[in-house]
């Protein structure tokens, strides 16, 4: 999973008002390259939770990225690259996401977030 796929997950148990950003629990993570495309992380930046993102990157020890940015950071080829690498090439594949409401924790097993949810939390 990689932390685009978390910035955009939140927990949708009935009755939950704040179930994002999910918590980041990481048993094991890799670094997959991806090939570098600006256009793309132009287009996605608005999109973008930053401190989601900022909070997962330092789960996974990624201490890189600024706390806070602005557009103007996109003209920033070194931003960019930092960007890059704690959106698309950091992926966890075993860990948990948790409601920070609820505490419900989902299981990320071989890259995949479960988010199903039991019959009596629909």
């Amino acid at each position: 999973m990689r932390l685009l796929t978390h910035n955009m997950l939140s927990c949708n148990i009935r009755g939950v008002t704040k179930g994002y950003p999910l918590e980041l629990e990481v048993e094991r993570f890799v670094t997959k390259e991806v090939q570098f495309n600006p256009d793309f992380l132009k287009h996605i930046f608005p999109k973008i939770e930053w401190k989601a993102l900022h909070d997962a990157a330092r789960t996974l020890n990624v201490n890189d990225l600024p706390e806070q940015v602005e557009p103007t950071m996109l003209d920033n080829n070194d931003f960019m690259q930092r960007f890059h690498h704690a959106l698309l090439e950091l992926h966890v594949e075993e860990g948990a996401l948790i409601c920070p409401e609820t505490g419900r924790r989902f299981p990320v097993t071989k890259g995949i977030p479960n988010m199903l949810l039991n019959e009596d939390e629909v």
